[in-house]
């Protein structure tokens, strides 16, 4: 398929030997661990029953990076615009997040799909009023423009999947909310601390830092991942489109591969159809040379996680068809 890769990411959909060799059968994919949502053992158990379902598979760990998330939520946060509600320090999984905001401050959650306003904080407590309806569970992200050089590009978790990755001898890291060149840089050395390896490493573009700094980034990655739901909380939605065909186009110019995710087969986490939308914006996606997409809940935790997989290469191969 002409170096065109689809990643599928790993999930209770998706965990069964007769799914995923039907996945394998379809086309050329990477297996994706979503490190939001699985801690070093969680990633080890997962690679080791991958390999023994899919032997000779390529696995890939998306480390959760300094992304602000929900944490220790004992049931998911019911919204509704004008909903008032609070959150402790110890239910994000990054305790000073209070220090970093003020009163009118904007958090966007889950993939932007949730707006929220900090209306107060008291102590170490955050106050926030709701401008839409919704259901804030845990390790959904809150993104707000706050200083991030002032957080660490590597959390603990980022540290422990790291070493997973090297003891088990992955294909690959994507590296989650890198801003600079040095933090790759950063992860390259956590790897040599460790010992050789030849792990492939994905640079996710979804910060306007990022952005700024693609050629600088691009010197130290062979491959780029431009995840759309971050970028689009960080710069808005309506700038998405066009960034994203910059970075594309400017990573080809590169000689490096470049990939989308986010959102691509949304309805399809329910319906076995997609949108019709959804098909033409992939097909207008692969035809712009793309090295793949990734899919994400619709492959995790979607109730068509195969279909899922080969409506993209069906999508594929159609658009390429002479």
């Amino acid at each position: 398929m002409n170096g065109f890769e689809l990643i599928v990411t790993l999930g209770p959909s998706l965990m069964d030997k007769e799914r995923l060799n039907e996945i394998v059968d379809a086309g050329p994919c990477i297996f994706r661990i979503n490190g939001a949502h699985a801690n070093g053992a969680d990633a080890r158990g997962m690679i080791e029953m991958a390999r023994s379902m899919v032997p000779g598979s390529k696995l890939m760990i998306d480390l959760p990076g300094n992304k602000i998330r929900t944490a220790q939520l004992s049931e998911p946060i019911r919204l509704q615009k004008g909903t008032r509600f609070q959150l402790f320090s110890h239910q994000v999984n990054y305790s000073e997040f209070y220090q970093h905001l003020k009163p009118g401050d904007i958090v966007m959650a889950c993939d932007s799909m949730i707006k929220l306003e900090v209306e107060n904080i008291e102590g170490t407590t955050l106050h926030f009023i709701s401008h839409s309806d919704g259901l804030l569970g845990n390790n959904k992200g809150m993104h707000a423009h706050i200083n991030h050089d002032k957080l660490p590009f590597l959390f603990d978790r980022d540290l422990e999947l790291i070493k997973v990755a090297q003891e088990l001898d992955i294909y690959a890291l994507s590296l989650s909310f890198v801003r600079r060149a040095s933090d790759v840089r950063e992860v390259k050395d956590e790897i040599q601390k460790l010992g050789e390896s030849n792990i492939e490493l994905f640079a996710k573009i979804e910060t306007a830092s990022a952005v700024r700094n693609m050629t600088e980034i691009m010197n130290e990655v062979n491959v780029v991942n431009v995840d759309r739901g971050d970028l689009a909380a960080e710069v808005g939605i309506l700038k998405v489109v066009e960034l994203q065909e910059r970075i594309v186009a400017s990573a080809l110019r590169a000689g490096k591969k470049a990939f989308l995710a986010t959102q691509f087969l949304k309805h399809m986490e329910v319906s076995p159809v997609p949108l019709i939308a959804e098909v033409s914006d992939l097909h207008k996606t692969v035809k712009k040379g793309v090295s793949g997409i990734q899919l994400s809940e619709e492959t995790a935790v979607g109730a068509h996680p195969v279909e899922c997989v080969k409506m993209v290469f069906d999508i594929y191969k159609n658009s390429f068809a002479v």
